[in-house]
């Protein structure tokens, strides 16, 4: 019997990457969150009364997903310690393109946020919180620097997207199935009400 007729073992349900899959869908949810208010938020004239609330709720999820990357590195570590220490990959150019395209969204998935703290802390100290609890400062207060906080969020933000988005067409089947058992799960649920 050949591999390709075979069929694939079945993962328990507490699997290392199960967590992994996990950990994976609920940062994108918390990063589209991010990339949606940020495009709002910035758009608010200073005289809308809830654009300090929102700026607060913002920062909150950057620092949040932030602590969800490092949770996701550690599971992500030990997916590779389970697998690599068994066997090594085929370094194919498939492999080496996954994993540089992979590496990228990490990277985007630290800097982006570390560029948002660094803009807060540019423009103002004392002011990033956590859904309200004072964090202390990383950079120090320095009006020069607003400018290029405010580019270095921008344009790391959209180039993330980016590659979000070549991430997003790599895994087309998996947004298809996962997309259709969305569906099927909408269509079930309004049968039921």
């Amino acid at each position: 019997m050949d591999s390709a007729s075979s069929p694939s073992p079945k993962r328990r349900p507490n699997s290392v990457f199960k967590h992994l899959m996990d950990i994976h869908w609920v940062m994108a949810a918390f990063y589209f969150i991010l990339f949606a208010t940020g495009a709002v938020m910035v758009r608010f004239p200073r005289e809308v009364p809830f654009r300090g609330n929102f700026y607060d709720v913002h920062k909150s999820l950057g620092i949040l997903v932030m602590g969800l990357l490092t949770w996701r590195i550690l599971v992500l570590l030990r997916v590779w310690w389970k697998k690599y220490t068994r066997r090594l990959p085929k370094f194919s150019a498939d492999w080496w393109s996954r994993v540089a395209l992979h590496s990228a969204l990490y990277f985007f998935m630290w800097a982006v946020p570390v560029s948002g703290y660094f803009l807060s802390n540019s423009f103002r100290s004392h002011n990033v919180k956590f859904f309200g609890i004072l964090l202390p400062d990383i950079f120090p207060q320095n009006n020069a620097a607003i400018s290029l906080g405010r580019s270095l969020h921008f344009w790391l933000g959209y180039t993330f997207l980016a590659f979000v988005i070549l991430h997003a067409i790599a895994q087309w089947k998996v947004i298809r199935a996962n997309w259709r058992r969305l569906v099927n799960f909408w269509q079930k649920w309004a049968e039921v009400r």
